[in-house]
């Protein structure tokens, strides 16, 4: 995870354009090397004495061809072998999987001069922003089996990939790639909305940086979430906006930053520009979000800091996640600018803690929970729902409270009822289950909601009223609210409906991630 380095070096990205060739089964090593090398030294007109490749230690072929048909001396070719504590893993040898097509590559190295920190690849400081990489050209030559065992595959294949940032910092002649003209534009552009002069400012890179990969997530669909792929964009922006505050900003300011990009980037990339207005939307709204809770939470931290000692605690490091909204990267950056550490472990044990807690209020009525014993003793539930409201002679085949199968409910107590056919709906699709009653003659089973069971079960669950037992085997009559229901048919007709009109007025980028039909 390197987003702590972007805006701090002159090469780390949340979005990078990617140049690149390939061959599947056509030419191989030396044509990939000598095409390589042409289109560096002699279209582009890179210094030769600035160049320097790396080869997998045992990747012989590819040495030769760059000693004796390119003609680069020996000292300027490194071979880097098995340097991540594992065989065949290395710098030099990509593979996707454990398993599957792999092979050796060359990496091409651009040497920016002995005035930047750094060494050269295969040194202790190899990490520095000297010797940049600026092309990789992988040849997929064998397949790996289980046992970890490499054949030849019948047809290899050339796979290469160049960062266009990195070469238009060099054909411009800068070091930085937050020194290429795209970069300078926004850069100077967050100093406008930020009221920041000093362009070398850090945070300016940062914002710069964070709008183009922002931009175009959501252009691919990605929207700010708690989870999954949403949350990296979440992550991203709340790091931009925080960098933002940074420099004095109180109010919104990144969104106004997609008009420009679509003027920079639009011809490229015209998806970009036709969704301009809706990239604009989705950030605003999530800037208007953050922005009401981040002085409140930097006000937290600031506290927190100053009581602390050398390392933040992993409570207030959720504190911070839960109540303000700080990823925990983010509470990370800012802790590490004055010199300070996280408790991780102790932010990974109170995020434990908050699980368990929805795991145990979820467990009553929680989806999918029921003994294994029990579900593969059960026929599956019959749903009669579509046909019919309300059903005679249903039996009890089973109750159960807390994965716990019961024989009977006492007056007054909860629990899920299991039947072996039903006219209630059970939650699904975005559409919230069905409420009534169950009746017997020794009372009513008030059912408030009707959750799926293991895929197969309705769980009616609820709460049993009368003035004995509802025991297990007992019939009993099943009458679904259907006012209720009818309403919740038309909200659910009315769901797709106004999803239909957001598409027909918006744009086909309007996509409907989930519902609660109520």
């Amino acid at each position: 995870n390197d987003l702590d380095q972007v805006g701090y070096t002159a090469r780390h990205h949340t979005f990078f354009e990617m140049l690149g060739n390939w061959s599947f089964g056509d030419y191989f090593k030396r044509e990939a090397i000598v095409w390589a090398w042409e289109l560096l030294t002699e279209v582009w007109k890179l210094p030769k004495d600035r160049l320097l490749v790396t080869v997998y230690q045992t990747d012989d072929e590819a040495y030769d061809i760059w000693k004796d048909v390119v003609g680069i001396s020996p000292e300027r070719i490194v071979r880097i072998g098995d340097n991540k504590g594992a065989p065949f893993a290395s710098d030099n040898f990509w593979q996707m999987a454990d398993t599957g097509p792999c092979g050796p590559c060359t990496e091409i190295f651009y040497d920016h001069g002995a005035h930047i920190p750094g060494g050269p690849p295969g040194s202790p400081d190899e990490d520095g922003d000297r010797y940049i990489e600026i092309w990789n050209l992988v040849f997929m030559q064998f397949d790996r089996a289980d046992d970890g065992s490499l054949s030849p595959l019948p047809a290899p294949c050339v796979d290469t990939g160049m960062g266009l940032e990195r070469l238009a910092a060099i054909l411009q002649k800068v070091h930085s790639n937050y020194e290429i003209d795209l970069f300078q534009h926004l850069i100077k552009l967050a100093g406008q909305l930020t009221g920041t002069a000093d362009l070398e400012n850090k945070s300016l890179r940062v914002i710069a940086d964070h709008i183009r990969a922002c931009s175009f997530l959501i252009v691919d669909g990605v929207l700010p979430l708690n989870e999954g792929r949403g949350y990296v964009l979440r992550r991203i922006i709340r790091r931009a906006l925080r960098h933002g505050w940074m420099l004095g900003v109180r109010g919104d300011f990144f969104w106004k930053m997609v008009a420009p990009l679509c003027e920079l980037m639009g011809e490229a990339y015209p998806e970009l520009a036709g969704k301009r207005e809706f990239i604009e939307r989705a950030l605003k709204a999530e800037e208007e979000r953050f922005g009401e809770t981040l002085e409140q939470g930097m006000k937290v931290f600031e506290d927190v800091a100053g009581k602390s000692g050398s390392v933040i605690p992993g409570r207030d490091v959720f504190r911070l996640y839960d109540t303000y909204g700080f990823p925990v990267d983010l509470t990370a950056d800012i802790a590490r600018e004055r010199g300070l550490a996280v408790d991780m472990p102790g932010f990974e044990a109170a995020m434990d803690e908050q699980r368990e807690r929805a795991r145990a209020a979820s467990s009553f009525e929680s989806k999918g929970q029921l003994p294994a014993e029990l579900a593969s003793s059960l026929p599956p539930t019959a749903f009669s729902g579509y046909e019919h409201t309300e059903e005679e002679g249903e039996r009890v085949l089973a109750i159960v409270r807390g994965g716990r199968r019961l024989e009977a409910l006492a007056p007054g107590e909860e629990g899920i009822v299991i039947l072996d056919r039903t006219p209630f709906y059970a939650e699904s699709g975005g559409q919230v289950g069905d409420t009534g009653e169950l009746s017997s003659g020794a009372g009513r089973f008030v059912v408030r909601d009707t959750v799926k069971l293991g895929g197969a079960f309705h769980g009616h669950v609820g709460r049993w009223e009368g003035a004995g037992e509802l025991k297990a085997a007992a019939n009993v009559r099943a009458r679904v609210d259907a006012d209720r229901r009818r309403s919740i048919v038309l909200n659910h007709s009315a769901t797709h409906l106004l999803h239909a009109a957001l598409r027909k007025v918006l744009g086909e980028h309007v996509t409907q991630k989930g519902s609660l039909v109520a």
